[in-house]
Formats: structure tokens, C-alpha cells, sequence
């Protein structure tokens, strides 16, 4: 294996997918976003709510929900793994399923 300043070849790697997710995902702040998420054992939420930001190392969604606004963060490994699934929703009605593809 290539080692270069103490991380092998595919550790680098994968964080530049991590970050072309980021980079991607950005094009989608302030867009209301439908959310599907694999909370293990079988549970599966599924939710709207708003991308209200991307960090360095997650991104976190807007709930509204009846009478209290939640916010939930998640990983951009968990877009990766397909632990998280997002569809973008347009104000025209189209809706765009966020895909994060290994590159």
C-alpha cells in the first residue's frame, strides 16, 4: 500500500467523496427536502423538512413537525451508505432524488 503523510491511498480517497457530497449537497440549502432514514432494527422515519445546512462533516434538516420544529444531523457517510436517502422538492412540484455516488 501507498502511504502518503502517515494515511494510506484509499483514506484520502474517500474523503474527497465525502467532500464532493458536501459540495453537491450545497447546491440544496433552503430547498424542502423529503428524508427517508434506516434507524436500524427496522425503523424507518420518513420525513419533511427544510436542508438547513452543510458542515464540514454533517448536514442538518429542519423538521416541522405539528406544533415544534426539530433539527437532525446526519453524516455525509450515512448519504454514502444509503443510510440516508433525500429527495429535493421543487417549488415547481419536481422532485430529484439526491444521489451520492461513490466516484
Amino acid at each position: 500500500m501507498r502511504r502518503q503523510s502517515g494515511k494510506v491511498w484509499w483514506q484520502l480517497a474517500s474523503r474527497s467523496i465525502l467532500v464532493d457530497i458536501k459540495r453537491d449537497l450545497e447546491a440544496y440549502v433552503g430547498e424542502k427536502i423529503r428524508l427517508r432514514a434506516n434507524k436500524g432494527r427496522k425503523k424507518i422515519i420518513e420525513r419533511e423538512g427544510v436542508l438547513e445546512g452543510t458542515y464540514p462533516n454533517i448536514f442538518t434538516v429542519r423538521l416541522s413537525e405539528a406544533d415544534t420544529v426539530r433539527r437532525v444531523s446526519y453524516s455525509y457517510a450515512d448519504l454514502l451508505t444509503e443510510t440516508v436517502e433525500l429527495v429535493v422538492c421543487s417549488a415547481s412540484g419536481k422532485e430529484t432524488k439526491f444521489e451520492a455516488q461513490s466516484r
